[in-house]
């Protein structure tokens, strides 16, 4: 049976349990089975961002100029959205405009998927939310059932989708037409950006709630669980102030952090949060788990400068990504049992693949991300990958044959263009 035909059939069967492999989380896995699921066309940058409970992934396909020194003027050409189901990719579209793309962006087990896309309308302000240079209007979007769908905003022009739950709530970000007093003169996205929390009202039709905000006038929600409990960040223009948060029933909680600034990415069933925390001394970030109202760092590969945790399951299995001090990816991890094990030890050198970015974990333990391609025609450029838990020795792991991080063909600024993208820099701000 063809992968859309399969695709098609889960809708209209529109299962309600989905049944799950159970892996103990007593022990680390001892190794991977990895799919590479590549990049599309002539894209140097391809990577698999979220991962359901199915093995789908949604995968952010995109293209950059190579030889772009510049940290901050370094531009993303173009960039889809896609579905990757067993191996059968599809284009989602857009809404109108030449691209599409996703922070954080989900596929949920119905095959719900979220983001943000460009329309053809050019933004009235000139502002430029999906970040592509074309300053055109963007837009939240929900995927079903082979088509695309606007997300409304709170009255302002532009929003970003990041997440849907199983039952179908929709976290993400919209403007409310307001300027931002909190900008610099001269910012190019200076309109203020509250947290959304999208539900179907009156004939299924998606209405926006704002979410609060306290004494922040910004803010973002990046992760919802099925307990409709969502996580995220409030914030002032340009990141001055900036606060990991969980919002529940409308109420925010501002979490903990060590002093500086936080951000939350990712909330599991029962509660246990990840994201990153500013370093004491504000001159770094880590990876970070609240659970009982406190925080962890996780600390750092050696070596790396800065990290974040991106992606929790319910038993608690966290994984995330490590960065050098020129903000290139430079290490995924998977961090259990208070041990952060770097992916690479544990990807088989036949994979070909050095995992730089590890973004979400399903409850079968699969992992999602991207990774620098070792040797071969795509030497150097970075692939979409599925990680999947094996129980058999793999030989040689990618870290015994490559045990440096491999150089990349994409741009010096790549890292930093991520950190945009994923939310470390808000958007361009």
């Amino acid at each position: 049976m063809s992968a859309v035909r399969r695709l098609r059939n889960f809708w209209i069967l529109w299962v309600t349990t989905v049944v799950l492999a159970c892996f103990s989380n007593a022990v680390a896995q001892a190794s991977y089975k990895v799919a590479d699921l590549g990049a599309e066309g002539n894209d140097n940058l391809g990577c698999a961002m979220s991962v359901n409970n199915e093995g789908w992934t949604e995968i952010m396909a995109g293209s950059l100029p190579p030889g772009q020194q510049d940290n901050i003027g370094g531009q993303l050409l173009s960039g889809r959205a896609l579905i990757d189901v067993d191996g059968f990719k599809l284009d989602l579209g857009t809404l109108g405009g030449p691209n599409s793309w996703m922070n954080w962006g989900e596929i949920n087990d119905f095959g719900q998927i979220v983001g943000d896309s460009e329309t053809n309308v050019p933004d009235p302000n000139g502002e430029d939310i999906c970040g592509f240079g074309t300053h055109l209007t963007c837009l939240p979007f929900l995927w079903q059932v082979f088509h695309m769908s606007a997300l409304p905003t709170l009255g302002g022009n532009n929003g970003q989708a990041s997440a849907i739950n199983n039952a179908g709530q929709i976290v993400g970000f919209a403007e409310n037409g307001s300027v931002d007093s909190t900008c610099l003169p001269g910012t190019t996205n200076n309109q203020i950006q509250r947290p959304v929390l999208w539900e179907k009202g009156n004939h299924g039709i998606y209405k926006a709630q704002p979410l609060p905000t306290g004494n922040d006038p910004d803010g973002d929600a990046f992760w919802i669980n099925d307990q409709g409990q969502a996580v995220g960040e409030t914030e002032t223009c340009g990141g001055a102030t900036l606060h990991a948060a969980s919002w529940k029933n409308d109420t925010l909680t501002t979490l903990q952090d060590l002093g500086t600034f936080a951000q939350a990415f990712s909330i599991n069933d029962q509660g246990q949060i990840v994201g990153f925390v500013g370093s004491a001394d504000n001159t770094t970030q880590y990876g970070a788990l609240w659970q009982n109202d406190m925080v962890t760092a996780l600390g750092l590969l050696p070596g790396d400068f800065g990290g974040i945790a991106s992606g929790i399951n319910n038993k608690g299995q966290v994984v995330g990504s490590n960065f050098d001090s020129k903000f290139n990816w430079s290490h995924a991890f998977i961090w259990q049992n208070n041990v952060m094990t770097d992916l690479s030890t544990l990807f088989p050198a036949s994979s070909n693949l050095f995992p730089v970015m590890a973004n979400k974990i399903n409850e079968r333990g699969q992992i999602s991300g991207m990774a620098i391609v070792i040797n071969g025609p795509d030497k150097g450029n970075i692939h979409a990958f599925l990680a999947t838990p094996a129980h058999q020795s793999m030989g040689k792991s990618v870290a015994e044959v490559a045990p440096t991080r491999p150089k990349s063909n994409v741009p010096a600024n790549v890292g930093e263009q991520h950190l945009q993208r994923f939310g470390l820099i808000h958007l361009g701000r």
